[in-house]
């Protein structure tokens, strides 16, 4: 009888178990055509293990090596990619092209990549780093994300509950991000007005500043936009609707877009204003609290859709969470969805201020947050047939690091994939860039 050689087992540099384990490291030598053999035995039906009597187990008896497991590979090695987290996914890409193809089918076929939510925290003293952390719903884990800082000047981070837009403010320069993973920053001179806490939203190729500006201006009321193309700001001579003058960019409003319009939304009230820069011009006020019970109204766009998140009850105590598609022309509000009771439960107890409570959205998924509590957001994941999926995500709050309080926090949602990442970790060291929360 043939004995078979042992085949020493591959190991992986995946550091996280799935439904059929990977190894432990896996080989950046190993060739395309080297089958990769698993750690542990599968269990049945993909693995049949030997009776104690049958020929195979006979060498085993008398002190030969038994035989290694079969090979990873085919549906079995793409369902085991389904649950391995999307950053280590790119390492099993270069494993070789046979896997560098499961990788791609696994994503295209079983579990897709989605929207990531990004905590992004500001340390309270200098040098005021900022650190960020996110969540990836596609295998419910948290990352810690480790980039550039975005600006070498002391400046407050701002998100104007935009999608994934980050901008930092000072009377010298605008410094703005809305890459997925905020790898670049571009740097722009301030706007023409000085403003506090104005509202910032990008739509299409210009970045719209509105608002925020102290009452003893000239024109408190003014909007301005910076053309991306051109590099140049100008002043634009419709101005912003004087319901919202008196409103907190970041606490009392709630803003989106998409490539044509900007959407100001007033929390408490819901009544919304949107704004055109192509033609220049307001458009509103449209009232989109569909409900008496809802005390706070959040606005996003999800795959082109206006999406409201309303809260219902009350600050002290929150009875319920619903979402609303919302008909731009007519601007009826059709619902999509309701948090299950068990959900709601959770945030029982606890205090949800409209003022800390914001919405970001990319691809169908719409991430509702808190500043006060940044390590806890739930999410609503948008079916193409209009219904809604509710899931939570926990975490400890993102830390700015020995020690430091953040001074701001504040959330955007991208969508991030395969390319994303790639560009991420070439930008830096590949131990540090992403990795497990």
């Amino acid at each position: 009888m043939v004995k078979a050689k042992a085949k020493p087992a591959c190991h992986s540099r995946l550091g996280h178990s799935s439904t059929f384990p990977l190894p432990s490291s896996i080989s950046q030598q190993q060739q395309p055509s080297t089958p990769l053999y698993i750690s542990h035995p599968l269990p049945s039906p993909f693995l049949h293990t030997p009776t104690t009597s049958s020929p195979e187990n006979m060498d085993t008896q008398q002190g030969e090596a038994p035989l290694p497991p079969p090979p990873l590979f085919g549906d079995i090695l793409e369902l085991t990619l389904a649950h391995v987290p999307l950053a280590d996914l790119v390492s099993a890409s270069r494993v070789s092209r046979s896997w560098e193809r499961a990788v791609s089918s696994s994503l295209r076929h079983l579990n897709p990549a989605k929207p990531w939510l990004l905590v992004h925290s500001q340390g309270a003293r200098p040098p005021y780093a900022v650190s960020a952390r996110a969540f990836d719903p596609r295998t419910g884990v948290w990352l810690d994300v480790c980039l550039p800082q975005p600006a070498k000047h002391a400046s407050t981070l701002r998100s104007s509950s935009h999608s994934n837009l980050l901008f930092m403010l000072s009377p010298s320069r605008l410094s703005f991000s809305s890459d997925p993973l905020h790898l670049t920053w571009r740097h722009a001179a301030p706007p023409l007005v000085w403003r506090a806490d104005p509202i910032v939203a990008l739509v299409g190729h210009r970045l719209v500043v509105a608002g925020g500006a102290f009452d003893f201006d000239d024109d408190p009321l003014a909007v301005e936009t910076y053309d991306l193309r051109t590099e140049v700001w100008g002043a634009c001579g419709s101005v912003m609707p004087a319901l919202l003058k008196d409103r907190s960019a970041s606490a009392g409003l709630s803003v989106a877009a998409d490539e044509d319009r900007m959407y100001v939304t007033e929390k408490l009230s819901g009544v919304t204003h949107s704004y055109d820069p192509e033609a220049d011009a307001w458009h509103g006020p449209h009232d989109l609290s569909p409900h008496g019970d809802v005390y706070c109204c959040l606005v996003g766009c999800c795959s082109g859709r206006l999406i409201m998140v309303g809260l219902l009850g009350s600050e002290e105590n929150v009875k319920g969470v619903r979402a609303w598609e919302v008909e731009r022309g007519t601007w009826r509000a059709r619902e999509i969805g309701e948090m299950p009771p068990e959900m709601v439960r959770k945030m029982q107890g606890e205090r949800f201020c409209a003022s800390s409570m914001s919405v970001c959205c990319a691809g169908d998924f719409a991430y509702l947050s808190r500043d006060s509590d940044p390590g806890t957001a739930v999410w609503c994941e948008v079916a193409g047939d209009g219904g809604c999926r509710w899931g939570r995500a926990e975490s400890p709050a993102a830390s700015c690091g020995r020690g430091q309080q953040p001074e701001r926090v504040v959330f955007t949602c991208a969508n991030v994939g395969m390319t994303e990442l790639n560009r991420a970790l070439a930008s830096g060291d590949r131990r540090d860039v992403i990795r497990s929360a």
